[in-house]
């Protein structure tokens, strides 16, 4: 007899509840101080996922047969990221808008020549 295929939105469910187990775990082991918004986000989301094998109600905010949406997935790597010590979002810096850069005037150098 064959194996049935893996049921994708099974494999979703799963992934997603060992990668929420592994964060945790990064944190605990690492001696991270989850804030307390992040743990109950972890904890949430997790039995969200347990319950109704996704962790979002809105088809729009995720892709289909994923167990997390797209801004969990994002802050669930951020909780890892900071459980492995690694800081990928420093703060934010004012940044220059939409002026241009500073261009060396050409009429300048045309006038000196003269």
């Amino acid at each position: 007899m064959r194996a049935k295929p893996p049921n994708p939105k099974e494999q979703a469910k799963r992934a997603a509840l060992n990668a929420l187990k592994r964060a945790r775990r990064a944190a605990d082991k690492a001696g991270v101080e989850l804030s307390e918004w992040e743990g109950e986000f972890l904890t949430s989301v997790a039995q969200r996922v347990e319950t109704y094998g996704r962790a979002f109600a809105d088809p729009e905010k995720g892709a289909r047969g994923q167990a997390l949406s797209g801004n969990q997935a994002i802050k669930l790597k951020e909780i890892a990221a900071k459980a492995k010590g690694e800081n990928s979002r420093g703060p934010m810096r004012r940044g220059k808008g939409f002026g241009r850069s500073a261009r060396p005037d050409k009429r300048a150098d045309d006038d000196a020549e003269d």
